[in-house]
């Protein structure tokens, strides 16, 4: 018979046990996106930035045909990481540009966290690539989306087949933080959430400006 033990699951993500990939959030690929509209993806796409530069998760940015054709990052991405270089690619699959690779190796995580546009191609692509070379691949299903909700469902259930592990923004940032007696990220985790997490978010407003109150305080 097991026993249980205060212990988190060995498939939990951590900030030391994983990287975050984050693949063309460009205006060209938003435009025809219609499986959740841009205001949304957006502010979870900077929910889940914020989140990674947070708890100093290892970051990729990268983009397809920036300059000639899909425009930039979205600046909900590029201003929490000023200062990282977003490599720009031609492949539509992200896991076969050389220079991912060669950084996925750099930072050597075995977890590998995906969002980006569209989900059947820029994330079935290296989600696929990544798990078949024997990584565990997570995907942000609701920082990602595809030209209708048919394309995006597909693409979702494609990946799980073949093990991938769907995840919500906010359930990525506070999976991250788990536990509320961690003070040095405590006071980020609920800013981020009062400014990205929607309906939770104003329940923080409602709990902190009543009655003075915070999560586990």
């Amino acid at each position: 018979m097991p026993l249980a033990s205060p212990t988190p699951g060995k498939t939990l993500l951590d900030p030391t046990n994983h990287l975050l990939i984050m693949i063309d959030h460009q205006s060209q690929m938003a435009f025809a996106t219609k499986s959740i509209d841009a205001v949304t993806l957006r502010n979870n796409a900077a929910l889940v930035a914020k989140a990674a530069r947070e708890f100093k998760v290892p970051t990729i940015l990268t983009t397809v045909a920036e300059k000639t054709f899909s425009g930039p990052l979205f600046d909900e991405i590029k201003s929490v990481f000023p200062d990282t270089k977003v490599i720009d690619r031609t492949t539509m699959n992200t896991w076969e540009d050389a220079r991912i690779a060669e950084r996925v190796n750099q930072i050597a995580r075995t977890k590998i966290v995906f969002a980006g546009l569209w989900t059947s191609v820029c994330i079935v692509g290296p989600t696929l690539s990544a798990l078949d070379q024997g990584f565990e691949v997570y995907v942000l299903a609701d920082a990602c989306g595809d030209v209708s909700d048919e394309a995006h469902e597909r693409g979702m259930e494609r990946m799980v087949q073949l093990g991938a592990r769907p995840m919500t923004s906010l359930q990525y940032l506070l999976e991250l933080q788990r536990d509320w007696a961690r003070g040095e990220t405590y006071n980020e985790t609920v800013a981020t959430s009062i400014a990205h997490g929607g309906g939770y978010g104003l329940g923080l407003i409602y709990a902190k400006t009543m009655f003075g109150g915070g999560e586990g305080h």
